[in-house]
């Protein structure tokens, strides 16, 4: 069975001032298509430190933020754990040794290493996520969409996604484990762990 190895880059723009959430189901479905594997992964992983990758539902609302109900909640749950860097000294990062860094890549201002809540965010959540191909479609179930997140707000900027496919042009047959039959992960008790004690009888007695 030959395997094939397929990577694109997909480049996005994000706005800056609060995190942006891209969907780029459409656009690794395409991917997925036009490389003409059948069976095997995709891996969507971020080029960047402050990014995240994740695969979620649709929650169809959106705020005035432009940002859809679910992905709020999200960011609400992320703030509460890792508060927006709002003030400087929120962080110890960046010291002025990281801060001269920055001015000797030429970066805009001072204010742009000022996203310590974007990189803390990215390690808490990670920074890619691994789907299954079945049949030349990827297996996200009926709901799943890919969402890119940019968790640094301090300005806008471009940002880049790479996709690495893996996988083969062939079947692979049946996918069916132990028969296609459920697997009872539940815990089994032995004999001896329902045997009758005689602490019964003693609590009835109260």
């Amino acid at each position: 069975m030959d395997v094939k190895i397929i990577q694109k880059e997909i480049q996005l723009q994000s706005r800056g001032w609060v995190p942006t959430f891209h969907d780029i189901s459409t656009d690794v479905m395409k991917i997925v298509e036009e490389s003409g594997i059948k069976n095997g992964t995709c891996a969507i992983v971020s080029h960047h430190t402050t990014c995240s990758v994740m695969i979620q539902e649709c929650s169809h609302d959106f705020d005035t933020f432009d940002l859809e109900y679910l992905q709020h909640d999200l960011l609400d749950i992320m703030r509460g754990l890792i508060p927006d860097y709002v003030n400087e000294g929120d962080y110890r990062h960046p010291g002025p040794v990281h801060a001269q860094f920055g001015r000797y890549v030429d970066e805009p201002g001072n204010f742009t290493s000022m996203n310590t809540d974007g990189h803390l965010r990215s390690v808490f959540f990670g920074r890619s996520e691994t789907m299954t191909i079945k049949d030349g479609k990827l297996d996200g179930g009926e709901f799943a969409h890919i969402y890119f997140i940019d968790w640094d707000h301090v300005r806008a900027r471009p940002r880049q996604v790479n996709i690495t496919i893996i996988g083969t042009e062939e079947d692979v047959g049946c996918r069916k484990y132990n028969d296609g039959k459920v697997v009872n992960t539940l815990r089994k008790f032995t004999p001896e762990d329902k045997a009758y004690m005689e602490q019964y009888d003693e609590w009835r007695k109260r």
